[in-house]
């Protein structure tokens, strides 16, 4: 029984784990099984493999095929492995070169056409991908300026599953597709806001000045209008740059939430302000099965504004 075997990552917040994915044929009624604790999602990607490896011209060997995603006991979500398992496969049959699927970890989800479709966290994918030694990833075309903000990794871009399997050595002729984009809603950057343009509150401000050197909280008490959060809103302005680490951390949360760096890692400490209608889930963060940075998260080496709304029994803004 052949085994040809490549690698993924599995994220869990900002944290990667490495996922050795392995591919087996044997020879009894034709059929697709992946085991390794995958969720609904991963466990649907049998059907996208097949189709898109059909509308790719790659072949997939016949008899029944067993994918193993292993650490077995480390739970996997998402549609991110379906890139590593559809290349796995190729390289059982012989399609690919299994030399070749092992030295490259594989990132992407497949579309019926074969396209690859972005993803989101690719970052501290990637990143994970560095951290553990590996020094080649292939992604979808849309996400290689991302995944290039990490130093000492080979980033190799693929449009299509075809394209993926001709940089392994498949004889194949290559076809010239539109990749899919990443669709990113980003917000308008607003105008900075200058401390040296509040009038008065000399003692207020030098609140926010010392709160900013040393990493302070701030709380705030006064009447509404008293110019709080026109005071808070100047903070982001009189924090330095991030350092590198701190810059990689918050492009990281960034990712996991759809937002990945536009070209260059985030500099400037970020600035979140969340509604007073906010749940606790929406502020703390968490998931049933993947986890999401809430405001909190998202605020990290930045600030964090908390209106009077959020607590009107105090009526105070911290």
């Amino acid at each position: 029984m052949a085994v040809a075997r490549t690698w993924s990552v599995a994220l869990a917040g900002l944290t990667g784990a490495i996922v050795e994915v392995e591919a087996s044929a044997a020879a009894t009624v034709p059929g697709m099984a992946i085991v390794g604790l995958p969720d609904k999602s991963l466990g649907e990607a049998a059907h996208r493999i097949k189709s898109a490896t059909a509308n790719s011209g790659c072949e997939l060997p016949g008899g029944k095929l067993t994918i193993n995603l292993s650490p077995a006991s480390l739970p996997k979500q998402g549609s991110a492995f379906d890139l590593s398992m559809a290349i796995a496969c190729l390289a059982v049959g012989g399609l690919v070169r299994r030399e070749s699927a092992e030295r490259v970890v594989h990132l992407g989800e497949l579309g019926l056409d074969g396209r690859l479709r972005p993803l989101v966290g690719v970052l501290p994918a990637v990143l994970a991908v560095a951290r553990a030694g590996y020094d080649a990833v292939m992604v979808p075309t849309a996400n290689v300026e991302e995944a290039q903000l990490v130093p000492g990794v080979t980033v190799i871009g693929a449009t299509s599953l075809r394209d993926a399997a001709i940089w392994h050595g498949a004889e194949l002729s290559a076809i010239d597709l539109e990749p899919v984009r990443q669709r990113v809603d980003r917000l308008p950057t607003p105008d900075p806001l200058d401390l040296a343009d509040v009038v008065g509150q000399p003692d207020a401000v030098d609140a926010m000045v010392a709160a900013a050197a040393g990493g302070h909280h701030v709380m705030m008490v006064g009447p509404p209008g008293a110019g709080k959060t026109m005071l808070a809103a100047r903070l982001p302005e009189v924090l330095p740059d991030l350092d590198a680490e701190a810059a990689v951390e918050v492009s990281c949360l960034r990712s996991l939430i759809g937002l990945p760096p536009d070209g260059a890692l985030a500099r400037r400490p970020p600035w979140e302000s969340p509604h007073h209608s906010s749940s606790a889930a929406a502020i703390i963060g968490g998931g049933s099965r993947q986890i999401r940075p809430g405001a909190a998260a998202r605020a990290a080496h930045g600030v964090l504004f908390l209106d009077e709304s959020n607590y009107p029994k105090y009526n105070h803004e911290s």
